[in-house]
């Protein structure tokens, strides 16, 4: 095929922010391309500099072999197809077809005749006379392409233009747009952020992101073999688990060997493995690659939509006693001053980690002007550390001799063991009042931070995301008690599109082959 359009080291800028960061990409004729990212990757920004709309502020556009990087858009041979169309209301159907070929000054019989061609082929005889204003959604947007395919351009350009449709009827343009593109033979290039729409309708994929090309092919080279966790995360649903290629061909995650197709990495390499949902079959427990519990199933119509869990994850539940607020109250001194009981791991003492800042942290200790609410600094605390298991006294002075006492509870370290999996959890129970729970804004991020909770890869001694938080009370009317608190760490869990109907805390296996698992490199960012 001949190469139509060369973006070369394409680069934008707006408000000091890069839109685009040196775009190289070829198009070439015939081709059905998509765009395809979330809002503010730069796939419009892309297409109203091919189509001249905007100029790049360093880069060239070739088309046909020639560089129309300062080419006004009249003189282009392309055309725009936008998500709001831009029909003309005061005008019929056959006026706004007519429009460009009016322009031109073409003869009448000779744009009769197009007009009549185009409203055939985007299916609307019988509709030359009717107001746009009294056509549907999907009618008008035949209309605005009818309009730019009758210039007879050597690239359409669409942007968004099924945005403001049902879901149906965007299905059935989809179709549509495909049988007109192979209809007249031309480009088309398509902006969207629908996955499912690049898929159907695409020749090629460019996937992007943050103004940089991740990824380029066809619709099964991009949905099979994703260069990455962010592209196989936007194209489709997938099961995607950390794993190290231990060799050409062979591949491990969860502590198991798995055959694999792929090759060229290094020995132990970490990577990412990804499993669609529909290359996963449920069979019995002894048939199965790996071995899970049904967590949840949907019915989707076709198919069901079922959640296995393999592994657990770790978890870690601690008690959280809410007390009565009583400050005390210094009224010489124009102070209040108020602390929690608190626990702490003898480990913690034992290592050495433990200052008077952690101290008045982990206490809440603080000190206030009751008429202004000004926080006034503690000065100084007084406490004996022991590693023993016990109950002991700590006191908290402002400068002015408000004083408070609170009870540091030494306990032993709190943590629960998933050997199987590999982690580890952290967290100790932990004292609040009321009104600060009732008050926070991001309560569970919040209660990670009072109960200290963490949690670790027990091997590589890194910080494993705490992805659950568990409570079992209402935040807005909790009242003085003690309430259970769990912190957990995301298991492995496996999408599976099946036909099968399963039971929910049914024990089943999960199949898969060497031509199913698709390895992918790891990148700075693909976790986002």
């Amino acid at each position: 095929m001949k190469k139509l359009i060369q973006f070369k080291n394409i680069v934008k800028t707006f408000d000091g922010q890069q839109v685009l960061k040196g775009i190289n990409l070829d198009i070439y004729e015939n081709e059905f391309v998509t765009l395809l990212g979330p809002s503010g990757c730069g796939k419009t920004t892309l297409l109203r500099i091919l189509g001249g709309f905007l100029a790049p502020d360093e880069g060239t556009v070739i088309f046909d072999g020639e560089d129309i990087t300062n080419v006004p858009p009249h003189k282009r041979e392309l055309n725009t197809v936008f998500q709001k169309y831009a029909l003309f209301p005061h005008m019929n159907v056959f006026d706004n077809i007519a429009f460009g070929l009016n322009l031109k000054k073409e003869p009448k019989d000779i744009i009769a005749q197009k007009v009549m061609r185009m409203l055939k082929m985007v299916g609307l005889e019988g509709y030359a006379k009717r107001g746009v204003h009294e056509m549907s959604g999907g009618q008008q947007q035949r209309v605005a392409i009818a309009r730019a395919l009758v210039n007879e351009p050597k690239v359409l350009l669409l942007d968004e233009p099924l945005g403001a449709l049902d879901a149906k009827l965007r299905k059935e343009m989809q179709k549509e747009l495909k049988k007109i593109q192979k209809e007249v033979g031309i480009t088309f290039i398509f902006v969207t952020h629908d996955q499912e729409e690049a898929l159907t309708m695409s020749d090629k994929i460019v996937v992007l992101r943050d103004g940089d090309i991740l990824q380029v092919g066809s619709p099964t080279d991009i949905y099979n073999e994703p260069v990455n966790r962010y592209v196989a995360n936007f194209i489709g649903a997938s099961n995607i688990i950390d794993g190290n290629m231990i060799e050409d061909n062979l591949v491990m995650f969860e502590n198991k060997k798995f055959s694999c197709v792929d090759k060229g990495y290094n020995p132990n390499q970490p990577v990412d493995v990804v499993i669609r949902p529909e290359d996963l079959s449920i069979v019995s427990p002894k048939e199965g690659n790996l071995k899970g519990i049904v967590k949840s199933v949907l019915f989707k119509g076709i198919h069901y939509e079922v959640v296995v869990e393999t592994s657990a994850g770790c978890a870690i539940s601690v008690d959280m006693v809410v007390s009565e607020d009583k400050p005390v109250n210094n009224e010489s001194a124009h102070e209040r001053m108020s602390a929690n009981d608190f626990f702490l791991d003898a480990q913690d003492i034992n290592e050495g980690l433990v200052n008077d800042a952690y101290i008045i942290d982990r206490a809440d200790a603080q000190a206030w002007n009751p008429d202004t609410d000004e926080r006034i600094s503690i000065s100084k605390v007084e406490y004996e550390l022991r590693p023993e298991k016990g109950t002991y006294p700590v006191t908290f002075y402002t400068a002015s001799g408000t004083m408070v006492t609170s009870n540091m509870i030494v306990a032993d370290i709190n943590r629960s063991v998933n050997e199987e999996y590999g982690e580890e959890i952290y967290a100790v129970n932990f004292f609040k009042k009321a009104d600060e729970i009732q008050e926070s804004m991001f309560l569970k991020t919040d209660l990670k931070v009072w109960a200290n909770a963490l949690a670790y890869d027990i091997e590589e001694g890194t910080p494993v995301e705490i992805t659950e938080v568990e409570y079992d009370f209402d935040p807005q009317t909790i009242t003085p008690g003690t309430y259970k608190v769990t912190f957990k760490t995301e298991g492995y869990r496996y999408r599976v599109d099946t036909t099968q109907h399963c039971e929910v805390g049914a024990s089943v296996g999960l199949k898969f082959g060497p031509e199913d698992i698709h390895i992918m490199e790891k990148m700075q960012g693909d976790q986002e």
